[in-house]
């Protein structure tokens, strides 16, 4: 979602692309590739770990 402040557009969504994985509290680049492929911010260990042990 973008506001528009003045002049300038601003950017609110941001606190989703801070690459820290939700399961292991990680960062990892992985995180935001796995958010756009999939949906879920999942590093690519706790991406196959969940692919694997689906509970």
């Amino acid at each position: 979602m973008t506001d528009k402040i003045g002049e300038k557009y601003i950017n609110t969504d941001t606190e989703e692309l801070n690459n820290i994985c939700d399961e292991c509290k990680e960062e990892d680049e992985s995180v935001t590739q796995n958010l756009i492929l999939t949906g879920f911010k999942l590093c690519k260990s706790c991406r196959v770990s969940k692919t694997i042990f689906p509970l």
